[in-house]
């Protein structure tokens, strides 16, 4: 999983990438690509 100061970016890298809000915390998750996996704060 990758830490990135932006996230905006990393949704853009695949069309099945959803931004969700877990713990205070952003991530980007993808099913179909697990690869595209981040982070942020």
């Amino acid at each position: 999983m990758k830490v990135l100061s932006s996230l905006k970016t990393a949704k853009t890298r695949h069309p099945d990438c959803q931004i969700v809000r877990r713990k205070g915390r952003v991530y980007v998750i993808c099913k179909k690509a697990p690869r595209y996996k981040a982070r942020q704060g």
